[in-house]
């Protein structure tokens, strides 16, 4: 049994947590930069990188009271590794690694889609292995097929934009406020279906990869097109949702038929989309088919899924050497399954 410290940083997020293998998860805490980046209209790399200096020790000590633990009482540290923003990753490591060294502690690096991978393994019941996993965020949209921890076979990605950046591009052409993704959902609930005619692009050829660029020209000449007035704007956004979503669910209950599993992981950011959720767990059951989400605080980046994927790597004996750095490209391919760590 293990109790790990995590810390997330990879981008525009500060968050600590404390996992304990027997009794779960003690403590997650969250700071988010969304003011801080909202008058730019996106994430500053600089401006993060400062935040999570100021943000991440204070968050370690809370979680640390928050799960009534103390050094002595852990029995390692992970932090995110890559892929991500170089100083963003480089803040979070710094602290996670010298917390490990100044407590005598094994530390590991997380690869940070991997924690989103293994967040609905925070559930219960959890999700088992083998399964499919939709893995959809703003930075990426892949299908993998996960047969065990470390262990994944990529059936298919996005070719350029990936669909939360679909969503947040396609929120800016229509005025919204950043973060776009989540306004344009709240603004789809008010739209009436079947106003405008987008695209659902790839969806009628062969495969499993993505392709949002096309729906974000769309939308884009539908937006200048015509004045929008509110309830053609929420028309609009209603369509932008409909598009993705059918894209998304179209993409992912082909690859179910294609392997023949029967288990259907849904993570990432844009995983918090109800619409998505509701048309994901329809068709999936009509195959049948189960399908698993983390809960929606657990979609976005926090630090409970990098506890979790550390832990699983931490009890296998796998820790980093004093040469591990950050990565901010880190192909999801390059994982091995959890294995004891060289002298």
């Amino acid at each position: 049994m293990m109790r790990v410290l995590a810390i997330e940083s990879s981008c525009d997020e500060s968050a600590v947590a404390v996992l304990d293998a027997r009794r779960g998860l003690l403590a997650h805490e969250l700071w988010s930069q969304i003011d801080l980046h909202r008058q730019y209209g996106g994430v500053v790399p600089e401006l993060a990188s400062r935040d999570h200096v100021r943000r991440l020790l204070p968050l370690v000590r809370q979680a640390m009271q928050k799960a009534d633990t103390s050094a002595a009482n852990l029995d390692g540290v992970a932090y995110t590794a890559g892929p991500g923003l170089v100083g963003a990753l480089l803040s979070g490591a710094a602290l996670a690694r010298s917390l490990a060294y100044g407590w005598k502690l094994p530390v590991i690096g997380v690869h940070h889609l991997e924690g989103h991978l293994l967040a609905p393994f925070l559930e219960d019941p959890a999700p088992g292995f083998p399964h499919l996993a939709l893995l959809v965020s703003g930075g990426h949209t892949m299908l993998i097929e996960a047969r065990g921890i470390g262990s994944y076979r990529l059936l298919g990605e996005t070719r350029d934009d990936a669909a939360g950046e679909a969503f947040d591009k396609s929120a800016k052409l229509l005025g919204l406020p950043y973060p776009g993704g989540p306004q344009l959902a709240a603004l789809a609930a008010q739209g009436r279906p079947d106003q405008f005619d987008l695209p659902r692009p790839m969806l009628d050829r062969p495969g499993f990869d993505f392709s949002f660029s096309g729906l974000k020209t769309a939308v884009m000449l539908a937006a200048r097109a015509a004045p929008l007035d509110d309830q053609r704007r929420a028309d609009l956004a209603r369509a932008v949702q409909d598009a993705i979503v059918d894209t998304l669910c179209g993409r992912t209950l082909r690859a179910l038929e294609h392997t023949g599993l029967q288990t259907l992981v849904v993570a990432g950011g844009v995983g918090a989309n109800l619409e998505l959720r509701a048309r994901m767990t329809a068709g999936a059951a009509q195959r049948g088919a189960h399908v698993y989400y983390p809960r929606l605080e657990f979609c976005t980046d926090n630090a409970a899924m990098i506890a979790v994927a550390g832990l699983q790597r931490l009890q296998a004996g796998e820790h980093d050497n004093s040469r591990t750095g950050v990565r901010a490209r880190w192909p999801l391919s390059e994982l091995q399954p959890p294995r004891a760590a060289q002298p």
